[in-house]
């Protein structure tokens, strides 16, 4: 067994894990009709025997009108015995159980919602594409409830923590952000009003979670382009989370739909995209996809721990424990995170290749994911089930081509 401070157990508020590798909250797409499914459980069992501290469902809305796919959670009591149900077969196999809770605020479309989508403002989301409505201040309010809610379902149904999705241009992050966030009334103008909706949706979740639930926050450290939050934003974000007690902030960055590749980084699959989009809403994206992919969504260079320098600022501003997340691939670059003063890391891409890969950095029989980051997985992912291309089958030659051209690019 090799020794690291990867396999010591770590704290977060009243929940330890048996080591400092979490499963990030990386979308899998396995809710269909918005509900657990065997595949969800049997992927997240696989990791948690796989070895990692910790693995977290990913993004649960509180309510219907925060759906943004079919295969998502939707948070509500009927769920309950079948998260309970994985998160007792998680438990089983010695790891702890997370669930990542949010609101995708404009990101989605009526059919899916079923509403008119709502967000911090109004005006019309391309992302979806569709008109937006601003949320009004009972509304606003309600959204707060239904997170409390939605913490309460989730400690009946045996999680261990909750994750506030807080980043990446979904309903908080909307409110945070000045690019989205155009309103006149006590949550728009200054950054002290954009942070309010967040300050209350974390005091009713510190409440709903009590002394018994971690709480993580997922935030983001710039949201990667000119008119949208910067570096001393974000750190002013962050001190005020940790002023309101939560126990650990996972630190990300970028907006899904400004600038999506920020987050993930490396190539944009977009003959993926288009070969499994599903054109039955919009027939024209798949040809939009491949004409002008890749002016909306540009490529943004992928290395190893490509958020580590970003993050060492948030390590210097905030005491409480931080969670590293982007690009965490080898031993060697994981323990580099830990001995810079990180807590415990996240990962996703290294797990959906091999759900087997912490065990294997334990035992020396790996010191490195064989992941290539080709970004197959997010390039079916919001169509399809998750799944890494080494286990998807028989592909058609061009994705191959691309799968492999990407593959050469990135795993230098």
């Amino acid at each position: 067994m090799i020794d690291s401070p990867i396999f010591t157990p770590v704290r977060i508020g009243p929940v330890t894990l048996r080591n400092r590798v979490i499963r990030s909250a990386a979308f899998e797409n396995m809710a269909y009709s918005n509900s657990p499914s065997q595949d969800l459980k049997d992927y997240h069992v696989a990791v948690a025997r796989g070895g990692v501290g910790m693995t977290t469902l990913a993004y649960a809305s509180v309510c219907r009108s925060g759906l943004s796919f079919d295969g998502q959670l939707w948070m509500r009591e009927e769920i309950v015995p079948a998260l309970r149900d994985i998160t007792d077969a998680i438990h089983a196999e010695g790891a702890k159980a997370s669930i990542q809770l949010g609101h995708c605020g404009n990101m989605t479309h009526r059919a899916t919602c079923g509403c008119m989508p709502v967000g911090a403002s109004g005006g019309f989301n391309l992302y979806s594409p569709t008109f937006v409505r601003a949320l009004r201040e009972e509304e606003i309010l309600a959204l707060v409830e239904d997170f409390g809610h939605a913490v309460e379902l989730a400690r009946q149904a045996g999680f261990d923590c909750v994750e506030i999705h807080a980043g990446h241009g979904y309903l908080i992050s909307q409110f945070l952000s000045p690019y989205t966030n155009r309103r006149r009334d006590r949550f728009g103008g200054s950054l002290e009003n954009r942070m309010r909706f967040m300050q209350l949706v974390i005091r009713r979740v510190m409440e709903a979670a009590g002394d018994d639930m971690g709480v993580l926050v997922k935030m983001n450290m710039h949201d990667g382009f000119r008119r949208g939050m910067q570096r001393a934003e974000c750190l002013e974000v962050a001190r005020e989370l940790e002023r309101l007690g939560v126990h650990a902030l996972v630190l990300s960055a970028g907006f899904v739909s400004k600038a999506p590749m920020e987050v993930m980084r490396g190539a944009v699959p977009l003959r993926t995209m288009a070969f499994y989009m599903d054109t039955r809403k919009f027939w024209w994206l798949k040809a939009f996809v491949r004409l002008f992919g890749r002016v909306v969504i540009p490529t943004v260079p992928y290395r190893e721990a490509y958020f580590l320098e970003d993050a060492k600022e948030f390590r210097a501003a905030v005491r409480l424990p931080l969670v590293y997340v982007g690009g965490m691939v080898s031993r060697e670059k994981m323990e580099e995170v830990l001995d810079a003063g990180f807590d415990a890391l996240q990962m996703a891409r290294a797990l959906i290749h091999d759900t087997d890969f912490v065990n294997k950095l334990h035992s020396g029989e790996a010191a490195c994911s064989g992941c290539r980051h080709s970004n197959y997985c997010i390039g079916r992912m919001y169509t399809l089930e998750m799944r890494c291309n080494r286990c998807a089958g028989e592909l058609p030659p061009a994705l191959r081509r691309e799968i492999d051209k990407a593959e050469e690019r990135w795993s230098h």
